[in-house]
């Protein structure tokens, strides 16, 4: 395949050396010269390990050009990969005249040569940006099947990016509605298994990463600085804590829905934060932790308060499925705030018997809901059937016989990812879904 790299940056000259490696045709589009002239005599704008020879080889074989012309480019390639740069602005937002610029062109080359064409965006974009230039720039084009068009996000690293690009950790494609793609474009040029999603799921996926990785660093270096004020190898526990695959380096947690609760999490959070500000180290990312906990929870609440409807039924109310132990259920804070506002309020949990509820977790209840027995139901039938809104925050009930019980007028607010829910004849919605 002939493609075309707008962009010959970090991610354009690696996904250019990468492609000629494979034995794709490559001509590099980009607005500088020096760059342009460096391509067309195969030496790479950039130091990364084995590129210069990449590019040298596809250059000697004729399978590498370079042009500062956008219509000369598309005219001789099938694809057109934007690699172009979205700068920060002072402001802390993204600048992206760059990609507006390309786009512009290679519409204006695709209308004027009526050519197919696939187009796939790889540079970090926000999400909903695709959706924006496809809207100003292609749209008639997508409609027409003139031209296909995907995001591709990029995961290459600087020292590595070669080998990231033979080997990609993660593959993602972004379709404009989130189906398989119409081609297998994507899929040849960019190889590994990508997931598919719409173009803002694949944007976001960038930003989740990056995001999750700075997190992680940030994390580390908050771990340290507390392990070297206590004289302890900061490094050394962190590798202790990176052993452990099933929870702690796993996709254990990493589930949007609840809150955090229970006994140890808020308690231990709450005690290392206490701790620190008394010793006197900054821990910012230990500081927050409790307050986007918060935030999740206000959020839940807020969704609920929003459904204009007086009659609420939880399914479940410890802090997970499983457990009678109440201690920071955010189910509990939930019920709390609703009956403080006045709310009609059932509730079933299968795991709760209050008359075994003992020390901590008895007095956390009695301090909090003392009625919490006259809101109590045996069978989830009569909660489902008389509430008019039901939040669904454990996987208590069988569907089968949710599916007799629920009504089109009854809504539902699925809290941890109770997909079969959403095929219930009521109304549904997830809480980050």
């Amino acid at each position: 395949m002939n493609v075309s790299i707008f962009g010959l940056g970090y991610v354009g000259a690696v996904t250019a050396g990468c492609l000629a490696e494979l034995g794709h045709g490559i001509i590099g589009a980009d607005v500088q010269q020096a760059k342009v002239d460096a391509f067309n005599t195969g030496v790479s704008p950039i130091i990364e390990p084995e590129l210069d020879g990449l590019l040298q080889t596809a250059k000697r074989e004729g399978r590498l050009s370079a042009t500062t012309s956008a219509a000369e480019a598309v005219a001789n390639s099938d694809a057109s990969i934007i690699c172009v740069g979205t700068p920060s602005l002072e402001s802390g937002r993204l600048n992206l005249d760059f990609v507006r610029k390309v786009s512009e062109q290679i519409a204006q080359a695709l209308r004027e040569s009526g050519k197919t064409h696939v187009i796939l965006f790889r540079s970090t974009m926000l999400p909903g940006s695709t959706r924006t230039m496809v809207r100003d720039f292609f749209e008639d084009l997508r409609v027409t099947g003139q031209v296909r068009i995907y995001y591709c996000p990029e995961f290459l690293r600087e020292g590595t990016a070669v080998k990231d690009f033979r080997e990609p950790s993660l593959a993602v494609v972004g379709t404009h509605d989130g189906l398989e793609p119409e081609s297998e474009e994507a899929r040849q040029l960019l190889g590994g298994t990508p997931a598919v999603l719409a173009w803002e799921g694949a944007e976001m996926i960038k930003y989740s990463c990056n995001y999750f990785h700075a997190l992680k660093v940030g994390f580390a270096n908050e771990i340290g600085r507390l392990c070297k004020f206590l004289g302890e190898d900061g490094a050394r526990v962190m590798d202790v804590v990176c052993a452990d695959t099933r929870l702690n380096i796993s996709k254990y947690y990493m589930k949007p829905g609840n809150p955090f609760g229970g006994s140890c999490l808020p308690k231990d959070v709450s005690a290392l934060l206490s701790f620190a500000r008394q010793e006197g180290i900054s821990l910012p990312l230990l500081d927050n932790t409790l307050d986007t906990n918060h935030a999740h929870l206000d959020l839940l609440i807020k969704l609920i308060t929003s459904k204009g409807t007086r009659k609420v039924g939880l399914l479940g109310l410890a802090f997970k499925a499983d457990t009678d132990d109440l201690r920071g259920s955010p189910m509990v804070a939930v019920a709390e705030t609703l009956l403080g506002r006045g709310y009609e309020l059932r509730i079933y949990d299968p795991s709760l018997n209050l008359s075994r509820l003992i020390g901590a977790n008895e007095a956390e209840i009695q301090r909090r809901m003392p009625h919490l027995a006259s809101l109590l139901r045996e069978d989830a039938r009569e909660v489902v059937e008389g509430s008019e809104l039901i939040i669904a925050s454990q996987k208590c009930v069988k569907p089968e016989d949710l599916a007799a019980w629920v009504t089109a007028e009854k809504s539902v607010i699925d809290v941890n990812g109770w997909r079969e829910l959403k095929t219930l004849p009521w109304s549904y919605e997830g809480l980050c879904w």
